[in-house]
């Protein structure tokens, strides 16, 4: 088949070297604007322009991708199908359209569970044990259109939302793949979403990565986790911000000073191993973490340079 690609993220990657290295041809890689990042503001391009320096597919860069003057592009390059994957804009119904047979769509969910730019992330934050990636017929509404394919992985403890998206780019490149081979044959069925059991994963805001100690251990680890990357979860210790990369449940509590009152977001332990932390039931065994405009280390070297006491309290922004 003919196709026209639309990715713009890391998550888009092994599809777009999945298909180029399949009888499937790209007639066009569609992609985001290069943007401006980093602290020099460099214009960088988005991971799938970076990969088509290998490939050297014709490129459309859409600021943005419903214009006319893109339907117009689109619709010349008589495509059958459309394949989208993690590329950062909507399309509209006039685009949809142009596609001999249709639009299809990977996302990183079991859907209809998390509709929406972060499915990962939320997924982990809100305790999922499985997750899992689908591959749909593209509609107006937002991931709702009907699944052609799904398949599904166990979410473990070892896995934060950057292992999980490595993970399910892999996994859904070669479902995508089958789907297409699938279509091509007219072999496919077209399973509706149940509306009932629909959730929605937004954008992950930088607020959202506020670690309240007032939770549970485990809804803290799975905060960790599911930020891990962006926007990160985050503390305060002596008035700055305290990111935290990596922690661990501690199922044996430590043993502490008998005066010592365990309340949510006290460090109760210091050791090689790490920071204890109380949250509002279990403690957290910090291990990796990252104080304001420094970079990212382990518990050990932290303890190095910083002083830290037990029955210091984080959390507190004006400390």
């Amino acid at each position: 088949m003919n196709i026209i690609f639309f990715g713009s993220d890391r998550f888009a990657v092994p599809s777009l070297r999945r298909i180029y290295n399949s009888r499937h041809k790209i007639l066009c890689l569609v992609t985001q604007p290069d943007r401006r990042a980093g602290r020099g503001l460099k214009l960088v391009p988005t991971p799938v322009k970076q990969l088509n320096q290998e490939f050297k597919l014709p490129l459309y860069q859409a600021e943005e991708v419903n214009s006319s003057e893109s339907q117009e592009f689109f619709k010349r390059l008589q495509p059958d199908l459309f394949c989208v994957v993690a590329f950062g804009q909507i399309l509209s119904r006039g685009i949809l359209e142009i596609p001999k047979i249709f639009a299809v769509n990977l996302h990183a969910s079991l859907l209809p569970k998390y509709r929406g730019a972060a499915p990962i992330n939320w997924a982990i934050i809100r305790g999922e044990k499985q997750i899992g990636v689908s591959v749909i017929k593209m509609t107006q509404r937002m991931d709702a259109g009907p699944i052609i394919l799904q398949k599904r992985m166990d979410i473990k403890d070892v896995h934060d939302a950057q292992i999980l998206e490595d993970k399910l780019s892999t996994i859904g490149a070669d479902l995508l793949l089958e789907a297409l081979d699938l279509i091509q044959v007219n072999k496919y069925n077209l399973i509706d979403q149940d509306e009932r059991e629909a959730s929605l994963a937004p954008k992950l805001k930088k607020e959202d990565g506020l670690i309240s100690w007032k939770e549970s251990s485990r809804y803290i680890f799975n905060l960790i986790r599911g930020c891990a990357g962006w926007p990160g979860a985050f503390t305060y210790f002596q008035g700055k911000i305290l990111k935290i990369h990596r922690a661990s449940l501690l199922e044996q509590p430590p043993e502490i000073a008998k005066d010592l009152v365990a309340s949510p977001g006290k460090v109760l332990h210091i050791s090689k191993k790490g920071i204890v932390v109380a949250a509002g039931y279990g403690n957290l065994l910090i291990e990796e973490l990252q104080i304001e405009g420094k970079k990212k280390i382990t518990a050990q070297e932290f303890l190095s340079g910083y002083k830290i006491s037990v029955g210091e309290i984080l959390g507190a922004k004006n400390s």
